[in-house]
């Protein structure tokens, strides 16, 4: 089993991650994974955060790394997460989006992520498994998109020697 208290922090992590996800979501009015400078200064404000005009400028030009004056969610969430790191689960992660990836899943559940850890001989337990899908399931029923799997997984498991590339 992974040690309770460095798994509980960096299922904390995945949950923040998620908060992030939502919070561009709802203020993604067209749903196109786009949002403007106005879109962002509401996002920020609902995040507890009071910008002025010119902080919201400062932010679309650092974050905006496309310049087409849209920050898309993948730009959102590295300008929000940018020191974010995880520590065990950065490999389960990547691993995870992997097999799942060839696998064709489109939607995963806490017993996918364990046919992959246990099919690779990593010590994680059903439950711990069922947890770590858990932080990231926006409406609790227990399954997420394997989109947003690999868009929350990534974030938190981006580095390492064969970093995986930013889903689209």
């Amino acid at each position: 089993m992974a040690q309770l208290s460095s798994l509980s922090a960096e299922i904390e992590t995945l949950s923040q991650v998620l908060s992030l996800v939502e919070a561009f979501r709802a203020f993604d009015s067209d749903n196109n994974g786009l949002i403007d400078a106005q879109e962002l200064g509401g996002l920020l404000g609902s995040l507890g955060y009071n910008p002025s005009e010119e902080d919201i400028n400062t932010v679309m030009q650092e974050a905006n790394t496309n310049r087409e004056g849209l920050l898309s969610i993948s730009e959102f969430l590295e300008m929000n997460t940018k020191d974010l790191g995880i520590g065990g689960l950065k490999d389960i992660l990547k691993r995870g989006i992997e097999e799942l990836e060839f696998q064709g899943e489109d939607l995963v559940t806490g017993e996918d992520l364990y046919e992959v850890v246990e099919n690779n001989g990593i010590d994680l337990s059903r439950d711990e498994c069922h947890d770590i899908i858990a932080s990231m399931d926006g409406d609790g029923d227990g399954v997420i998109s394997f989109e947003d799997f690999k868009l929350i997984a990534f974030v938190c498991a981006r580095g390492g020697a064969n970093p995986v590339q930013w889903p689209t």
